[in-house]
């Protein structure tokens, strides 16, 4: 199953900054800014790991599709060593 990657970047930049805006905008209409507060904790405890563990992913899957075009060549050069 293939991940989609950039999909959960746009969540985690959702979460982190898109919250925090809304909730600035309902601090300025309501004019009680204990709003902005408590969305820029919430959005730091939520937006700041899944970033984390999406770019940890990214870097895992780069890993894994290096060194799966890497034995295929391999292979690719060792059925032609074979063959001749």
């Amino acid at each position: 199953m293939k991940e989609n990657l950039k999909i959960a970047w746009i969540a985690s930049c959702f979460a982190l900054v898109g919250q925090l805006a809304i909730f600035i905008g309902v601090a300025i209409f309501t004019t009680n800014w204990r709003f902005v507060m408590w969305s820029f904790m919430v959005s730091m405890i939520a937006g700041v790991p899944s970033m984390i563990i999406g770019e940890h992913r990214k870097k895992r899957t780069a890993i894994k599709t290096t060194e799966l075009s890497f034995k295929t060549t391999f292979f690719i050069e060792l059925n032609q060593l074979i063959e001749c």
